[in-house]
């Protein structure tokens, strides 16, 4: 589809490439103007409390658009986990003229709204790492897949120990059912005995930290022998909440995590946190932004696969644990061992052979 050519208003937050190099100063700041030819992404991220979305999925993408793209905008929004807000970003992109609109959904049931609204207005919509339906495209990871590595992971590293806390995303999120049937196929399978099951309205570390005490107040911390953490924002929150219950640092039980967050790391490497699920976030950027700038220049890929009948691009995660921190992220550039090993896990990265 041949994308429409509107009249551009730049953002500030956005890197606005073009033969002059020109970039605004400030975040969601629109300036009337610029070339009237430029062509207008528009990259919607959910939330800033998971450290992804700032840290790595928007310079990542703004940076390959540019690469790609030299008269192309990226017009950038975060919705700070409110859905209402995030259908007034859409409104606001639409009206300054997208021709694509990368969205990663508050609500992704409750996006068809946002879409339909896009898509009247002539522009194509790439559910981006949450799936929306009716979407013209949609990225992401193999979110059950993830679940299911979770739980593997930690019913290998409980043995025939019961019982487990269970921390669930949040239910506005489709990866979040995702993710946990697939812990659940897991769980299930090995007959793990589940004391409590928490699904997290915002995916909130201090809500994880809260419940887990509130579990503590109903079982001794030796009756926990694991906690199924979705991401590493809650896993950090259940080591405070166990360390702060007086539970010794080696005697946390295994906690899961997803999405690598350095913190995360540190606290595997230290021991703390059993595993992470590593989900490649340059792949799944670099990807977007190159259907982005495909879209926007009127072509139509043709390397998709179908997933609930949108076509979609869906990528393998992988499994980080102490093990294999150096041939993962380290590797990957994803962190630098200078990051990871700062003097308070100096001595655990020695320990792990991280150097």
């Amino acid at each position: 589809m041949s994308a429409p050519v509107r009249r551009v208003i730049t953002l500030g937050v956005a890197a606005v490439i073009g033969a002059a190099g020109l970039s605004a100063c400030a975040a969601n700041d629109a300036q009337e103007g610029g070339d009237k030819d430029a062509k207008t992404i528009a990259l919607l991220l959910p939330e800033s409390k998971t450290t992804r979305y700032e840290a790595f999925d928007k310079p990542l993408f703004e940076k390959k658009v540019a690469e790609l793209c030299s008269d192309c905008n990226v017009d950038y929004y975060n919705a700070d986990q409110d859905e209402a807000k995030q259908a007034q970003q859409v409104d606001s992109a639409v009206s300054k003229g997208a021709d694509v609109i990368v969205l990663d959904p508050v609500n992704g049931a409750g996006a068809g709204g946002m879409v339909q609204t896009a898509q009247d207005a002539g522009a194509t919509v790439v559910a981006y790492d949450r799936f929306i339906d009716k979407a013209d495209y949609y990225l992401s990871f193999d979110n059950e897949t993830v679940g299911r590595m979770q739980g593997e992971a930690l019913v290998k590293a409980m043995g025939d120990k019961g019982g487990l806390l269970m921390l669930n995303g949040s239910p506005s999120d489709p990866n979040a059912a995702q993710f946990k049937a697939g812990a659940h196929s897991a769980l299930d399978k090995a007959g793990v005995k589940i004391l409590a099951e928490y699904d997290n309205p915002d995916w909130s570390p201090d809500n994880a930290q809260k419940w887990t005490g509130d579990q503590l107040a109903k079982y001794d911390a030796s009756e926990i022998k694991g906690v199924y953490a979705a991401n590493d924002g809650q896993a950090g929150g259940v080591v405070a909440a166990l360390t702060g219950a007086g539970v010794a640092e080696d005697a946390l039980p295994p906690i899961t995590g997803q999405d690598a967050e350095l913190a995360a790391i540190q606290r595997i490497v230290a021991g703390q946190q059993e595993m992470t699920i590593y989900k490649p976030i340059k792949i799944e950027a670099d990807k977007a932004a190159e259907l982005a700038v495909a879209l926007v220049n009127g072509e139509t890929p043709s390397d998709t696969t179908d997933f609930r009948g949108v076509a979609s691009y869906i990528f393998d995660p992988i499994v980080v644990t102490q093990d294999n921190v150096a041939e993962t992220v380290v590797k990957d550039g994803f962190y630098s061992v200078e990051d990871i090993c700062t003097d308070e896990y100096a001595a655990a990265c020695e320990a792990a052979g991280i150097s």
